[in-house]
């Protein structure tokens, strides 16, 4: 796990970002242009095209062949809720044959095979594209460095990335989506910064300082409906938990929405408040705060997902306001992510094409 993260994080350096961003404000605003304003839809497989696109184009900068880019979508929704089901099952059940294994197989298989293909393709070329596959191909090495990593291994952390960058990403922004519009007063502020920040032109990169209401927005989405809502270490040594002894080899579960819903750690934790991220905030909170967990494993891609999910929702307020169904109640699924399992809004459209 080290040498891995060691040879990865060039590729999550700050200056790689200006051009990730600039990839998926591009792509976010052309996959929303699809809407029809006053026409309801449910947003979770509209976002998660957007969320695929735009981690797309971040990741491959070059454009994919659309049956694959369609195929890829497939594929990781069927792992992710693959991957869900064998969290709760112990592992000899997973090797039954049973049709949602053989799914799971399949599915994972089809998805290593695309991106071998992908990986063999632009080792071939051994140009910067300028986007997150060649960042990792340049940190890595060649396949036959001694300390770099094999295409092998390059292929497994774009499988992790592919499922991490998706489903989450979408899980974060339906549910800012949908709490925006049980708060209008929020929802409002929200319109005045990005109206005053964009003015009307795309976001970029440049534009995410200016944005302090939407990122606060998404990081309290995140503390209120965490996408990794459950988790699972394994104690390497002897350690003291609680004033409990806890054996190497002990798996500890615990849950980052149970945390977050703390009253000792939070004020008023179930209340949906972006302003309790303001400068003032505290360290203590803060701390508690772990959608991307925590220590040497917390996830690489933290920032990249942050800037994802704000640039998104800046993108999609800029130009559209969501408004709820009557009658539709939004309900959690719980799956391997925390999400709305529907979200039934009609967007309305307030700004016309970006000059």
């Amino acid at each position: 796990h080290r040498r891995q993260r060691r040879l990865i994080q060039p590729a999550f350096r700050k200056a790689c970002f200006p051009g990730y961003a600039d990839a998926m404000a591009a792509e976010a605003y052309a996959a929303t242009d699809s809407w029809r304003s006053g026409i309801a839809v449910d947003l979770i497989p509209e976002i998660l095209a957007v969320t695929s696109k735009v981690f797309n184009a971040a990741l491959f900068s070059s454009a994919l062949p659309g049956e694959v880019c369609t195929q890829l979508v497939e594929d990781n929704l069927t792992i992710v809720g693959g991957f869900a089901r064998r969290m709760l099952m112990p592992p000899p059940l997973s090797r039954l044959p049973t049709r949602s294994n053989r799914s799971y197989e399949k599915a994972l298989s089809r998805l290593r095979h695309n991106l071998s293909v992908i990986v063999a393709k632009r080792r071939a070329e051994s140009a910067d594209q300028g986007d997150l596959l060649s960042a990792l191909l340049t940190a890595c090495g060649t396949d036959s460095d001694t300390d770099g990593l094999a295409d092998s291994e390059l292929v497994d952390e774009l499988v992790t990335f592919f499922l991490a960058g998706t489903e989450t990403t979408t899980a974060a922004l339906a549910w800012s989506l949908h709490l925006l519009s049980q708060h209008p007063d929020i929802e409002q502020r929200l319109y005045a910064e990005v109206d005053a920040v964009l003015g009307g032109t795309p976001a970029t990169y440049a534009d995410i300082p200016k944005l302090e209401l939407t990122c606060r927005i998404i990081t309290e989405t995140l503390r209120l409906y965490p996408p990794a809502w459950f988790s699972t270490r394994t104690v390497t040594t002897n350690a003291s938990l609680g004033g409990h002894t806890v054996p190497a080899g002990t798996s500890i579960a615990f849950s980052p929405f149970v945390i977050h819903h703390r009253s000792d750690l939070y004020d008023h934790p179930e209340t949906f408040d972006p302003d309790r991220w303001s400068s003032s905030s505290s360290a203590a909170t803060r701390k508690a705060h772990i959608p991307f967990g925590g220590g040497a494993r917390k996830c690489i891609g933290d920032t990249f997902a942050m800037i994802e999910s704000s640039l998104v929702l800046a993108t999609i307020a800029a130009r559209w306001r969501l408004e709820p169904v009557p009658g539709r109640r939004v309900r959690p699924h719980l799956g391997a992510v925390l999400r709305p399992r529907e979200l039934v809004m009609r967007p309305v459209l307030r700004r016309m094409n970006p000059e």
